[in-house]
Order: C-alpha cells, then sequence, then structure tokens
C-alpha cells in the first residue's frame, strides 16, 4: 500500500507540475497585442519583412525566444528580435509560445 501511494502521489506532482507550465494562452493573446502585433499581424500571420509566427509548436516558438533573449541570431531581423525578447520572462515566453500555436485571425 505504501508503494501505491508513493507512486500515486509521485503521478499527481508530475500532473500539477505540467499543468503549472502549461501556459496562459490569454496571457499570451494580451502579452501578444502589447508587443508583437505591429510587425506581425493579427494573430501572428506576418506583415511585410516580418514572418509568419503563428501555427508553430510550442516548443519551437519557445526556443526561439529563448534564443533571441539569449542574444542568438536566426536571420536579417535578429537585432530586433533579441531587443523584443531581452525582457522576457519564462512565463511570457511559454503564454506567447501556447498563444501562437493556435492564434487565429478574427
Amino acid at each position: 500500500m505504501p508503494k501505491l501511494i508513493g507512486a500515486l502521489s509521485l503521478a499527481a506532482a508530475l500532473v500539477c507540475s505540467s499543468a503549472a507550465t502549461a501556459g496562459d494562452a490569454d496571457a499570451g493573446d494580451k502579452r501578444y497585442h502589447e508587443s508583437c502585433h505591429a510587425c506581425h499581424g493579427p494573430a501572428g500571420k506576418g506583415v511585410s519583412s516580418y514572418p509568419k509566427v503563428s501555427g508553430n509548436p510550442v516548443e519551437y516558438t519557445r526556443e526561439k525566444l529563448q534564443g533571441y533573449r539569449s542574444g542568438q541570431k536566426f536571420g536579417p531581423n535578429s537585432a530586433l528580435m533579441i531587443m523584443m525578447a531581452k525582457p522576457l520572462s519564462d512565463e511570457e515566453i511559454e503564454n506567447l509560445a501556447v498563444y501562437l500555436k493556435d492564434a487565429k485571425y478574427e
């Protein structure tokens, strides 16, 4: 019985921790429209030389934003993206990634 309780406790902890890091699409939507909308357009569909950023897996967007935040260059707009990503917290990056995965133009 103690082994079963331990296993159930571990499973509950894993479920709760993954839910805590799952991100908040509504918060991501709000942050996107504060900082990203002007260049990447409605729902991340891209504008002019600024690429489409919606529809990618959460992991992809998270890694890109973390990379920019750390100063990595990925393309011609890297300097701008590095500047925009520097102040983002891990939570904001996760929220943006979750929002952008399924962002829809309305």
